[in-house]
């Protein structure tokens, strides 16, 4: 299904599928019954742009922090649950807002059922989580090993399942750390499946690499106009990811606002710290609310025609540098001066 066609799912006062704004995910890394921890962590991955937050339950201890982190967070929060149905449980009574489960190794029907009562009886959904490292036996030897057909397979088979007992509130993911075969995968289960799909590339690798993968991705999944929440996984602080996913998704003309920073490679004529000035000029825009484009140019020479599809910018020279509007040149500053311009600029802009 594209993604205006695929079931409105909530979690928790975010709505996904149904042609809702691609919601954007992380998960914490801190141990979740260390409450102040992972409090801190989300609380900063609120500010960076995210949606929901996913926590792992590997204890009860875990399950029942979930009631005190959701006190002291403002994005709904969901349970990653492994093996123990009894977690799933537990952190559904301590208000996860959804939980993540792959029925497969949850064990037999009857506990799973007892996962799918539990949910309906709170009203919320489950995600069925299907990665290419836990595909079953059976469908390894029937497919020779891990395909994007035997990935559907997997997950559309749980999803029947939760059906037959009685369930339809569910979100489904289908990830690998092969991106062509994850691509492949989102394709097919698009023609079956009637539920939002969480998109991502697993284990995609360090900041560098899980960027890459994730970008090239997750940009041929979601320019299909397939994939309602996505999670960009990246091996690091989990901040990063929200940034990364922020820009895949304004790079795919999916989401609008912030300001977007473009700026030259270094060259021979580059007379200032370009690569220093730009990593500046990024992290102060950070937080100014507005949806406009800034360049950042190493030379006074071509800075001026090359800035001038951006709505401002500055251009490096030799202890100086220009201040730039649609190409045109509209003051000199000293090169200490540049980026003190610029923010006062982008502070006035609308007055």
């Amino acid at each position: 299904m594209k993604r205006e066609n695929t079931k409105k799912v909530w979690i928790g006062d975010v709505c996904i599928g149904g042609g809702c704004e691609i919601a954007i995910q992380s998960m914490t890394n801190t141990k979740t019954e260390d409450v102040a921890a992972t409090v801190r962590q989300i609380q900063a991955l609120e500010q960076a742009g995210c949606q929901i937050i996913r926590c792992a339950v590997p204890n009860m201890e875990a399950a029942k922090a979930i009631a005190e982190i959701k006190k002291q967070i403002h994005i709904p929060l969901a349970a990653d649950i492994h093996f123990d149905y009894r977690l799933a449980i537990a952190a559904i009574e301590h208000g996860a807002d959804k939980i993540r489960i792959n029925p497969g190794n949850i064990g037999e029907a009857s506990r799973v059922q007892a996962v799918v009562d539990k949910a309906k009886e709170y009203g919320i959904p489950i995600r069925v989580g299907v990665n290419s490292g836990s595909l079953e036996k059976e469908l390894l030897k029937e497919y020779g090993g891990v395909t994007a057909e035997g990935l559907v397979r997997s997950a559309m088979d749980k999803v029947h399942m939760i059906e037959q007992m009685g369930y339809e509130n569910l979100v489904v993911s289908i990830k690998s750390s092969d991106v062509m075969m994850c691509v492949k995968a989102h394709e097919l289960i698009a023609k079956e499946c009637i539920y939002p799909l969480h998109v991502g590339i697993t284990e995609s690798g360090t900041l560098l690499a899980g960027n890459i993968k994730s970008s090239i991705g997750l940009g041929l999944i979601l320019n299909q106009r397939i994939g309602d929440t996505i999670r960009v996984s990246l091996t690091g602080d989990p901040v990063e990811e929200i940034k990364s996913a922020k820009l895949i998704l304004k790079t795919l003309g999916l989401r609008t606002g912030g300001i977007e920073v473009v700026s030259c490679p270094t060259c021979g004529r580059t007379k200032i710290d370009l690569i220093g000035l730009a990593n500046q000029v990024e992290q102060m825009v950070a937080d100014i609310p507005l949806d406009i484009k800034v360049a950042v140019m190493g030379c006074v020479v071509n800075g001026p025609g090359e800035a001038k599809e951006a709505d401002i910018g500055i251009a490096g020279g030799i202890g100086e540098g220009l201040l730039i509007k649609k190409g045109e040149v509209i003051k000199k500053v000293k090169e200490e001066e540049l980026l003190d311009t610029l923010r006062w600029e982008l502070l006035h802009w609308n007055e």
